[in-house]
């Protein structure tokens, strides 16, 4: 079994499906997984229900910065490996309300690994040579890069500009401290932008999407012109199971796209990917976007250097952001039971409180 924290989220939840997918195309049986997950606005187990239902996926819901309960997880369920998912991951919502950030992503992360080094110390030694903690990070810790910057590598230096990126910066710290200090056997993954299926609707991409449907505002942040490399949350699944099979302990592998777009490029191909698949009876959705303040200490741009997992794991991303962004968009379209059961009350209040004053 593998414990997966934050598996009812975005990417955690795509992950599930990706590993029975995965372990089914290779023609082996589905090794069961472990979610442990606190359920908050973004974590919804309807993401993941056909596991849950078929019993491939057990669901606990529990914090990681509860110790109690990963250490009770870990003995009931002897997992082979840990994939840690679980994080405050929004820039937006961290800038109002960094508390939650810091007790997450780095409280709750010292919390889960030094419950998982306890129980990695007491394996027997196969299983003790054998076991992963796979932590799974942002290229956000990096800071920001100019239009002319080379791409972040594995040995860039640190320059998180957020709360949201400090936190995720100080847990990429531990769980590097903790192979350093312990030999405890981590795997670290820095990845760019993901959209795709299930991703929560705060988000550009999907907010984008559901908006124009609405006949709503496309809020876009100041010039539009902040550029991102945008990775398909599936090539980030792969590019994960990949690194769980032949990573080197200790090191850190960045995950990205190679599809540098800028927002107002993102949303304008949204726009048009509409019109095509759901026309509005007058108009066209590029005349819903509206241009709003920027956020505090917005990053320009954002690119990664895959070179080293390419080189030495063999991953490629297999889509494009046209590819990606088609299947996508599809998707949101398919999928309105989903969406619907996300669009809470909490889900409309956050958007009105972030967006509502920064209309020009």
């Amino acid at each position: 079994m593998i414990f997966i924290t934050g598996g009812a989220g975005f990417i955690g939840g795509n992950f599930v499906h990706h590993w029975f997918e995965r372990l089914a195309k290779l023609g082996l049986p589905p090794e069961p997984v472990l979610v442990f997950d606190k359920l908050t606005y973004a974590g919804n187990p309807l993401t993941i229900k056909v596991h849950l239902e078929a019993g491939r996926a057990t669901l606990i819901q529990a914090d990681i910065a509860d110790r109690d309960a990963v250490r009770a997880a870990l003995a009931q369920h002897q997992p082979r490996a840990i994939l840690h998912f679980a994080a405050e991951s929004h820039v937006d919502r961290s800038i109002h309300g960094p508390g939650e950030f810091i007790h997450t992503n780095m409280v709750g992360t010292f919390c889960l690994i030094e419950e998982a080094r306890a129980y990695w110390g007491a394996l027997p030694a196969a299983d003790k040579a054998a076991f992963r903690f796979l932590h799974v990070s942002t290229d956000e810790v990096y800071g920001s890069l100019s239009d002319t910057d080379p791409a972040f590598n594995e040995t860039t230096a640190y320059a998180p500009n957020s709360p949201y990126s400090a936190s995720k910066a100080g847990s990429d710290h531990l769980v590097r401290a903790y192979h350093h200090t312990y030999g405890f056997p981590t795997l670290t993954t820095n990845c760019s932008n993901n959209y795709g299926p299930y991703h929560f609707p705060e988000k550009l991409i999907p907010l984008m999407i559901l908006n124009a449907l609405d006949g709503k505002p496309l809020p876009v942040y100041g010039d539009g012109l902040n550029v991102r490399d945008w990775l398909f949350v599936r090539d980030h699944c792969e590019a994960i199971c990949q690194v769980l099979e032949k990573g080197r302990l200790g090191e850190t592998y960045n995950v990205g796209g190679k599809n540098e777009v800028k927002n107002i490029d993102v949303v304008t191909t949204i726009c048009r990917k509409l019109d095509a698949l759901r026309p509005k009876a007058t108009g066209q959705y590029e005349d819903q976007i509206t241009y709003v303040t920027d956020r505090p200490g917005h990053d320009r741009r954002y690119a990664i250097d895959p070179s080293k997992i390419e080189r030495e794991i063999g991953w490629q991303p297999a889509e494009t952001f046209t590819s990606g962004i088609d299947k996508t968009v599809q998707w949101f379209l398919d999928n309105t039971e989903w969406i619907d059961s996300v669009r809470s009350g909490a889900y409309r209040d956050w958007l009105n409180t972030n967006y509502q004053s920064r209309v020009a």
